[in-house]
């Protein structure tokens, strides 16, 4: 038996979901919703075509991004290849099954027949057989059958380096490419696009989907691993994706400061990850949960909403926990976070009062969290979060701050000056002594003084990183004029910067 129908064989197992063959890494297993290592070494590019060489898997390895249906010894599997990087990631899955019809219940059938749709039922809600009820694996959001013209856009959408694609009744797919919006096929019929998103959308997503008129998951498509909002409008149904990376990226792949890695020498603390949406902070945090992961053994638990990057095992026991899917809220998962022994918490967003007071005090309390909050700048970040409390609070909260913080690192992602990606301009606050004492005294409106003298703490400003951003030509001066804080002090730095050279 050949080593890949070896492999494949894995999926006629009940608890493996998937097998993952990708370069630079060992071979891995999913089961029970997380990623496990099965061979010891890591597989070379030369080892994957072997691997594939004369069956149907080389020509889709070859091409680089390809998902599709194959047949290996009278096998049917789904096959999915993804660039990453300078590497690539083949995953073998079970072809998905034909769905059966679960409405159809005539009541004058009995018997066998009147229980094949139980069985049906049963098959979709499959944790629910084992005992655990309303529980699902954080890496499948849809069903198992999606619709075919939408795996064609979402593979459409990655081709085309787009971070997000839209779907609206009655007009063509839009994918979102560099900050702005391109048509992508053709026009969608309403009918046509409701049966495309209903085929992912399982029964608990479609009943919150007719309860609240919206719902948001993340959905595993043959195409890749998107974060999803599907919503009723005039028309029909609306569907907003945002396309998710396979894989965590690492620092010096995303342009970001060496500075960060300092977050594997942390044993407790908080560290923020700001800026608007859609600039990246869940790619940096991600980033960092990697770093953790690939350093140390210790527990890694994560609150997102919903679950978006998958991180596989390394040294670490990553634990990802769903907000709507495995908890109610932020809130209550982080409380119970505490007697589930995480050396790391990670939580996706840093929403209302509750959920900072929790992360504070598990910051104090011999924990390192770490978080996003959708704010336009590092100054600002530690406002908001002081501001979420009442007044005679604040002063407590300023001393728990200062006390807690590791670091703020605010971003904003600018096209980069080819045109071809984008790339991140980074302010950084870490957090020091005279940091502390600033939040403390309630003398933030001095944080930019301390930022402009703070380069020998490893401190960054916004405008110091978009003009090392233009001198690299990474970006262009009006894109990082746009960006700027002080456009007349940026103005000047690159006059001088001009004249220099």
């Amino acid at each position: 038996m050949s080593q890949l129908a070896k492999l494949v064989e894995l999926l006629d197992r009940d608890d493996v979901t998937e097998v993952v063959v990708a370069t630079g890494r060992p071979v891995a297993v999913r089961s029970g919703g997380e990623y496990r290592p099965i061979s010891r070494a890591a597989v070379s590019r030369a080892q994957l075509g072997a691997l594939v060489a004369g069956t149907p898997l080389a020509a889709l390895v070859d091409d680089g991004l390809a998902q599709r249906a194959v047949e290996l010894d009278g096998r049917a599997i789904a096959v999915e290849v993804q660039p990453l990087g300078a590497e690539l990631m083949l995953r073998l899955m079970r072809a998905p099954r034909a769905k059966r019809p679960t409405r159809q219940r005539p009541p004058s059938q009995s018997g066998a027949r009147a229980k094949s749709p139980t069985q049906s039922g049963a098959r979709a809600r499959s944790p629910s057989s084992h005992g655990h009820a309303r529980v699902a694996p954080p890496t499948r959001g849809g069903s198992a059958a999606p619709a075919a013209e939408l795996v064609d856009l979402v593979g459409a959408a990655r081709r085309g380096r787009a971070t997000n694609l839209h779907l609206a009744p009655d007009q063509p797919a839009m994918v979102r490419q560099l900050g702005t919006f391109q048509p992508l096929g053709e026009v969608l019929a309403a009918a046509q696009l409701d049966a495309m998103l209903g085929s992912v959308l399982d029964a608990e997503q479609q009943a919150r989907l007719d309860e609240r008129g919206y719902v948001d998951c993340a959905l595993d498509l043959p195409g890749g691993r998107l974060r999803a909002n599907l919503s009723r409008v005039r028309g029909g149904l609306k569907a907003s994706f945002r396309l998710v990376a396979p894989a965590p990226s690492s620092l010096d792949a995303l342009g970001l400061p060496r500075e960060l890695a300092k977050v594997t020498t942390y044993h407790q603390g908080l560290v923020v990850i700001a800026g608007p949406s859609g600039h990246g902070k869940t790619t940096t945090l991600a980033a960092l949960v990697d770093l953790i992961n690939a350093s140390k053994a210790h527990h890694i638990l994560t609150i997102e909403d919903p679950v978006e990057i998958i991180h596989p095992r390394k040294r670490a026991l990553v634990s990802q926990r769903e907000v709507g899917r495995h908890t109610r809220s932020f809130a209550t998962a982080l409380k119970a976070s505490l007697r589930e022994d995480p050396d790391v918490i990670v939580i996706g967003e840093l929403r209302d009062r509750e959920t900072v007071e929790i992360a504070l005090t598990a910051a104090e309390t011999g924990h390192l969290v770490m978080a996003t909050m959708s704010t336009p700048s590092a100054a600002k970040t530690l406002d908001r979060l002081i501001d979420m409390f009442p007044p005679d609070d604040q002063q407590q909260v300023r001393v728990s701050l200062a006390a807690a913080l590791k670091f703020v690192v605010a971003q904003r992602l600018l096209p980069t000056a080819d045109g071809a990606g984008v790339v991140a301009a980074v302010e950084l606050l870490t957090g020091v002594l005279p940091l502390a004492a600033l939040i403390r005294d309630n003398k933030l409106f001095q944080v930019g003084s301390l930022q402009q003298r703070g380069r020998a703490f490893g401190m960054i400003r916004l405008d110091d990183s978009l003009a090392e951003l233009v001198r690299a030509g990474r970006i262009s001066e009006d894109a990082a004029l746009r960006a700027a804080e002080n456009r007349r002090e940026l103005t000047n730095v690159l006059r001088q910067k001009r004249g220099g050279a």
